[in-house]
């Protein structure tokens, strides 16, 4: 099956590296002048990075099977707008692109090299990577401190620090950008799904996690600017991306999977100024014993108390998870109603069309710290004229139309009392039409209150709720699920100016 599709693939890009393929970067191919790309250059090193014009992949094969065969693949099904540079001794063309015996018989600048080769020929590709002047490198190879080979560690550390070169690894997955185009990840993308661009971006210490949760996240319809699996941080490390992606422009929530930490000092000092411009989600693995013991033998990282990093993360704002599924649905609350919805105020009105509905609700919303909001006089006033009881969850009955969700809506929007909105809507009930998914999508970009919408049900329900998803609203299949993030939410504005 691979073997097919990689043939597929084959002659269109052979096709198109034949019409491009000058010796020199220019606009014609990467969109920017050669002025524009000198000063590109000397970027910041992460933003170098993460914005390459020019790609050299260390370790690329002819076969389908070995790792650089299926990231110099991704870079090209993935529509990356650069110029790639193969590299193997062994071959003259890898899918249908010029190759290199190695990076110095490239005779162009190139902004980033990924290593995908035995550890000992990694180390000499890194010592030609600096001879070269290339000072970005994603290095994907296994096989140094993780699997306690310490020599083979220290001899590319001390290469990386003497060329001045920074890198992402080794022992990681890669980096994906959503904007760019930049996908070095070894898994090929008919078994791992790629996201579209959006505004959350993932650190992950683990690739295998990272993997796990980019396709899942992908399926559910999440949307990314960039995932970065870093690995045994050996210069690159968390702090240091996170400090970057806090100047990101594209990156809203910023999402982590941290075992332990290279710098605690300063990843406080750099958690607490982003924290006070981006939502911070931290997954921390190796809470217990067995978890923190199993972490040194997975990259070398010690993890830590788990009391003492929590009460860390509470000190900075940040947005501790217990679970895989709860960092995204925290993430997708800020994701979805961005910046311009600041909550600070802890009182929900529930509308439903479900009476038990309702309730599970008021439960979930009362054991996260919410307080049901009290609806003023003319509220009440208007919803009794409704034929409906003035009480908070406002049950619409079995019996609710799209017309009585409007009137609901437009009671919580203007009433004083109420800070955010959790709108149950049970599709199954005869009344109410597929017209509410835009009736919600226009009231969700009116209104500056936060809303979530509650729906649970089969295929019906769930095409509705993509289809609210795609059009920026946040959508859970749960009340607690929903109720738990718009909690995250509201606890982090309302800290975020007292740090």
């Amino acid at each position: 099956m691979k073997e097919k599709l990689t043939a597929k693939k084959h002659k269109n890009t052979k096709k198109f590296y034949k019409k491009q393929n000058p010796k020199k970067i220019d606009a014609s191919a990467t969109g920017e002048t050669a002025k524009e790309h000198e000063k590109h250059l000397h970027e910041d090193p992460l933003q170098r990075l993460f914005s390459a014009k020019s790609i050299a992949i260390i370790g690329a094969s002819r076969s389908p099977d070995k790792v650089g065969h299926v990231i110099l693949k991704n870079l090209i099904d993935g529509g990356f707008r650069g110029f790639l540079y193969p590299v193997n001794p062994n071959s003259q063309e890898i899918l249908g692109i010029k190759s290199y015996r190695n990076v110095l018989a490239i005779e162009d600048p190139i902004d980033l090299a990924v290593i995908a080769v035995q550890p000992d020929i990694a180390i000499k590709a890194a010592e030609e990577c600096g001879k070269k002047g290339i000072k970005n490198l994603i290095i994907v190879t296994a096989g140094f401190k993780e699997e306690g080979f310490f020599e083979k560690d220290k001899k590319l550390h001390d290469v990386l620090e003497k060329y001045g070169i920074k890198a992402i690894g080794p022992n990681c997955l890669g980096v994906y950008d959503a904007y760019t185009k930049l996908d070095t990840l070894f898994l090929p993308r008919y078994r791992l799904q790629r996201p579209k661009e959006g505004g959350i971006s993932f650190i992950s210490q683990s690739g295998a996690i990272g993997s796990a949760i980019l396709d899942y996240a992908t399926e559910k319809g999440y949307n990314f600017s960039k995932f970065v699996s870093y690995g045994n941080a050996m210069n690159i490390d968390e702090t240091d991306l996170l400090e970057y992606l806090g100047k990101d422009e594209q990156t809203k929530v910023i999402c982590m999977y941290v075992e332990g930490l290279n710098n605690g000092r300063r990843f406080i000092d750099v958690a607490r100024e982003v924290a006070k411009k981006k939502p911070i989600i931290v997954l921390k693995g190796g809470k217990t014993y067995q978890g923190a013991k199993a972490a040194v033998s997975h990259t070398g990282a010690l993890a830590g108390e788990a009391v003492l990093y929590s009460s860390i993360f509470r000190q900075l704002n940040i947005i501790e998870a217990d679970t895989l599924e709860e960092v995204f649905e925290y993430a997708k609350m800020f994701e979805k109603l961005g910046a311009h919805k600041v909550c600070k105020g802890n009182n929900i009105q529930i509308i439903t069309n479900g009476g038990g509905y309702g309730i599970i609700a008021t439960d979930a919303a009362v054991s996260q710290g919410l307080h049901l909001s009290e609806l003023s006089a003319e509220s009440k006033k208007i919803i009794r004229k409704m034929d409906l009881k003035t009480e908070n969850p406002l049950d619409l009955l079995g019996d609710a139309n799209n017309e009585g969700y409007i009137k609901a809506l437009e009671i919580a929007n203007k009433d004083k009392s109420v800070d955010m909105i959790a709108v149950i809507i049970l599709y199954q009930t005869p009344l109410v039409t597929t017209d509410m998914v835009n009736i919600l999508t226009e009231f969700n970009a009116s209104t500056s209150k936060p809303m979530t919408v509650i729906s649970t049900g089969g295929e019906f329900t769930e095409l509705l709720s993509k289809r609210l998803e795609e059009q920026g609203v946040a959508v859970y299949s749960f009340p607690l699920n929903a109720v738990k993030a718009m909690a995250k939410m509201m606890q982090y504005y309302k800290r975020r100016d007292k740090i």
